[in-house]
């Protein structure tokens, strides 16, 4: 019976030492670190646009009620233009008191107007109609273009994402190619790969509204979107034999 135990005690500290080996192995696997960057090219095919309304006024409900018609105005002017309902959302409506100021610029508890803002974003799927559609809202009563913000649709976001993180790949696996070349050791196989991406919109700032309004009788206000890349990286652990 002692003999049995002591034979299994010795088995599982041989079993025991062997997952150490095991680990050490694994954590000891000789291994090249690359990594590496794709990027490419498209040309944004959504674009954002913010307009807003502002009235002043020292009663606040004539403010108010100027701006509901104004905005109205908008509104239906866009949706005469073409744009679904779906495509227009209100995104910021405030009423802000505006105090009386003295001869050295000291603010009063008077209140000499109210300032109402309403806030309307459009969505358009074709960029090419940007400066009409800003055309078309600052001549229906929006005083404000706050922000042109061209994008990508999720499914050219997706395309494109895909073909720089194919790129990525490549990159990193020529690097690992080279360092093994010149380490004169062969690659087995992976081990990890973290991979990051990721675009940013083309963003125009505040727009100018009485530029617009000006040149909107005479002709169409030009809106360039330019391009849009996407970029992916990609670290590899690459193991060596």
């Amino acid at each position: 019976m002692r003999k049995m135990i002591v034979l299994t005690l010795a088995l599982v500290l041989a079993m025991a030492l062997i997952g150490c080996a095991s680990a050490v192995d694994s954590t000891n696997d000789h291994v090249i670190q690359v990594s590496g960057t794709g990027s490419v090219t498209g040309t944004p095919d959504r674009v954002h646009i913010s307009f807003a309304v502002e009235t002043d006024n020292p009663d606040v409900k004539i403010a108010q009620a100027n701006n509901a018609v104004a905005m109205n105005n908008v509104v239906d002017a866009l949706a005469a233009s073409g744009i679904p309902p779906g495509q227009m959302k209100t995104t910021d409506y405030s009423i802000t008191p505006v105090y009386q100021t003295d001869n050295n610029g000291v603010f009063s508890n008077t209140i000499k107007t109210y300032q109402v803002t309403n806030a309307l974003q459009v969505t358009l799927r074709d960029t090419n109609t940007t400066g009409q559609v800003i055309d078309t809202a600052v001549a229906a009563g929006a005083n404000q273009v706050n922000s042109i913000q061209f994008m990508l649709s999720d499914e050219q976001a997706q395309a494109l994402r895909s073909q720089a993180l194919s790129k990525a790949i490549a990159n990193a696996r020529a690097d690992a190619d080279t360092a093994a070349a010149a380490l004169n050791v062969t690659i087995t196989g992976t081990q990890t790969a973290d991979i990051s991406q990721g675009y940013t919109p083309v963003l125009y700032g505040t727009y100018d509204t009485l530029a617009a309004s000006s040149k909107a009788a005479a002709a169409p206000t030009p809106i360039q979107s330019g391009d849009i890349t996407v970029t992916a990286q990609v670290s590899v652990t690459y193991l060596i034999g």
